[in-house]
């Protein structure tokens, strides 16, 4: 007689078809080339900001006027602005400025707003309707405006940056993971969970939070792009970091006298350098957008 005996590699499936599922997406994300463009173009762009200060060493904190708006040169070669500080070296601080605010801006925005619209999908009822309108009243008031509202009562810092961007762009994070809650709560393994006296954190750090992980992540790449343009904003109309600090946006601002000047080294790289940056972030986000898309995956 014989006896049926369960093959030792049947545990071993599921890691496999995990590590499948996760070279698969990593194959989606390499083929889309606009993605690998957008991730080769910003390690170029960090390399510039934070690297580059360390072999390209110019003095950002004094001025000097008698070497004032000189064209591109050997010393100097993207010239100098209108107070004498090296353009090329200008440049790499303000990068430092703007990714790091556009980063850390966009981080915090998208967790504040993955666990607020998760809790509201997750609870629901009439503590989700109550959030929701907050969300709803808030995303009435153009953001611009209540940047700018802030950025006027106090001083603009980079902490301060980050904080006003972080509090006030989580919204449209909030209201889309907020819909997929609303799905997930009730699936059968969250039900069982919660029937088995399961707490609500737990319930959503391990089934919303880790099932929703693909939008959040696509999300924050768009999220830090849109953080790096309000920052270019904000310096544009004078309210971002102040001197000796910079970023892209306040060369922009600085510069937009010399429109018809022809010096072309004052305006055109901070705007080259803000649009390159934005790309970068907004491709990376469309190959994990489709990275993490589960039809792409089962391809």
């Amino acid at each position: 007689m014989t006896t049926a005996t369960a093959t030792p590699d049947a545990p071993a499936k599921a890691p496999t078809a995990r590590k499948s599922t996760k070279l698969q997406g990593l194959q989606v994300f390499m083929e889309n080339r606009l993605a690998v463009f957008g991730v080769c173009l910003l390690l170029i762009l960090l390399a510039f900001s934070f690297i580059g200060p360390m072999f390209y060493v110019t003095d950002q904190i004094h001025t000097d006027l008698s070497i004032s708006q000189m064209e591109p040169s050997a010393e100097h070669p993207l010239g100098t602005d209108m107070v004498g500080y090296d353009q090329l070296g200008r440049l790499m601080k303000g990068g430092q400025t703007s990714i790091i605010v556009g980063l850390f801006a966009g981080i915090f925005a998208t967790t504040i707003g993955t666990l607020y619209g998760a809790i509201a999908g997750f609870v629901g009822g009439w503590i989700d309707a109550i959030m929701m309108r907050i969300v709803d009243a808030l995303m009435s008031v153009p953001v611009l405006f209540l940047f700018m509202l802030i950025a006027t009562m106090i001083p603009p810092t980079v902490p301060v940056l980050i904080i006003i961007m972080s509090a006030l762009s989580w919204l449209g994070t909030s209201r889309l993971i907020r819909g997929e809650a609303l799905s997930l709560r009730t699936r059968e393994y969250v039900v069982a969970m919660r029937g088995m006296g399961g707490s609500m954190p737990r319930a959503i750090r391990t089934h919303i939070v880790r099932n929703t992980i693909g939008t959040v992540i696509v999300n924050a790449t768009f999220q830090v792009a849109d953080a790096v343009l309000y920052v270019a904003y904000l310096s544009f109309l004078g309210l971002g970091a102040q001197p000796p600090a910079t970023d892209w946006g306040a060369m922009l601002s600085n510069s937009q006298s010399h429109v018809y000047s022809g010096n072309w080294w004052l305006l055109y790289p901070p705007g080259v350098l803000i649009i390159l940056l934005v790309l970068s972030f907004n491709f990376i986000g469309d190959g994990l957008r489709d990275a993490f898309e589960v039809r792409l995956r089962k391809r």
